[in-house]
This record gives C-alpha cells, sequence and structure tokens, in this order.
C-alpha cells in the first residue's frame, strides 16, 4: 500500500536535493543539509541543521529521523534524539539535531548527506485507566533484570 507524503521545498534552497532513497529497496530516504554556510560541530557538541523542506502527511503516519550508518562508523556523527519523530499535523521545517561524538571536529557542508528519515504506521490508541494491571512472570523487573 502506497501512501501520498507532501514535501515543499522552502524558499532560498532551490538547490538543495530532496529526500531520496539510495537503493531501490532502501527503507530510509536521505536527508540533505541546507545549511547556508558549513557548521563545525566539535567534538561534544550538538547543532540543528535544517534540511530546507516540510512536510504534509497522513494522520497514520510519522516520520523518524535516524542517523546514517557511515557517518556514525567513519565520525562518530549521529543524531541525538533518535528516533527523532515528525508527527503528522507538523508543517514547519524538519530539522536535524545532529551531536558528534567523534574526537575530531566535523564540517557539515551545505546538500551533505546528513541523516535519513524512515517513515512509519502510528496505531490509534486508548488508554484506559485501571485499578490493576494483569500478572506476567517478569512483573515489574526493569532495567538488567535478566542478566547482563
Amino acid at each position: 500500500m502506497q501512501h501520498l507524503v507532501q514535501i515543499k521545498r522552502l524558499p532560498g534552497n532551490e538547490d538543495i536535493q530532496l529526500p531520496q532513497k539510495m537503493s531501490e529497496l532502501a527503507s530510509g530516504f536521505d536527508l540533505y543539509a541546507a545549511v547556508s554556510e558549513p557548521v563545525t560541530l566539535q567534538p561534544g557538541e550538538r547543532g540543528l541543521i535544517p534540511t530546507g523542506f516540510s512536510l504534509a502527511m497522513p494522520g497514520e503516519l510519522e516520520a523518524q529521523i535516524r542517523p546514517r550508518s557511515g557517518l556514525a562508523l567513519k565520525h562518530g556523527i549521529t543524531a541525538l534524539n533518535s528516533p527523532g519523530t515528525v508527527d503528522a499535523d507538523y508543517r514547519g521545517e524538519v530539522k536535524v539535531l545532529l551531536i558528534n561524538h567523534g574526537q575530531e571536529p566535523f564540517v557539515i557542508s551545505r546538500n551533505e548527506r546528513i541523516a535519513q528519515m524512515v517513515f512509519q504506521y502510528v496505531p490509534t490508541v486508548r488508554l484506559e485507566e485501571v485499578e490493576e494491571l494483569s500478572e506476567t512472570g517478569r512483573g515489574a523487573g526493569g532495567f538488567g533484570h535478566t542478566g547482563k
């Protein structure tokens, strides 16, 4: 099943590549930096990087912003709030919160691939308050309760 997602290129970004899949079976669309001048992220520094577009998608979808594995492996660059969520009712510019976990400064140039965007279904959920929850074998066991 295919869903129509509208994309709007924002003024001043006519030269920025719109999101695209880099292979036929890729799940993510690569996102490109719409910075007006190069941005340098020092080790440990974070920055909000514009992409130059906004979206309109059906209510049953969300767009998740995820790191690019190559940037993470080679340079320690990742999306800080991964996955970041773009809600269906948001109409502002999609931006990517990057952080440099590497040991060297990293320069982000205009039209450089910085992240990927994956669309996911969002189920309709209704929360119901109750006095008690059903029992399970795990119970309230949390972080690390099953071993290392």
